[in-house]
């Protein structure tokens, strides 16, 4: 199976996927995952969009980067990384978190550096791991 950023037919296809989840939402939800979508693209434009799991979700060289979804009363970013989330702890003060998962409303969003910042994590982190053949 050829790697999506390999097929632009196929991450076409995830782009217009996650359009049409985002679509689904309210406003109030469907901006603040714009925003975050926007802030993801910033920090890592090399990375692609992907599906998973249902969610909309970004791929940086084949491998899972982050995630993020709406839930009925709020909104998430799934950094898809316990070493991630642990080394973002005090910045992550104030935000409801969970093991893998961090929440946010839409009228408290997640600020955008710190969303560059876990994204330049999750890279460094990827990176580590395909330097090392892992």
């Amino acid at each position: 199976m050829p790697r999506m950023r390999d097929d632009p037919a196929a991450a076409a296809a995830a782009t217009a996927q996650i359009d049409t989840y985002l679509a689904t939402l309210g406003e109030d939800q469907r901006a603040a995952l714009q925003s975050l979508r926007g802030a993801i693209a910033d920090a890592a434009p090399e990375a692609i969009e992907a599906i998973s799991y249902g969610v909309p979700a970004v791929r940086y060289h084949g491998r899972p980067l982050v995630a993020y979804a709406a839930a009925k009363a709020h909104c998430s970013l799934f950094p898809m990384s316990g070493a991630v989330m642990g080394a973002h702890r005090a910045l992550l003060e104030g935000f409801d978190t969970a093991k893998g998962t961090i929440r946010f409303t839409p009228a408290r969003p997640r600020p955008a550096d710190l969303v560059a910042s876990i994204v330049r994590a999750r890279m460094t982190e990827i990176d580590a791991a395909r330097a090392s053949g892992r």
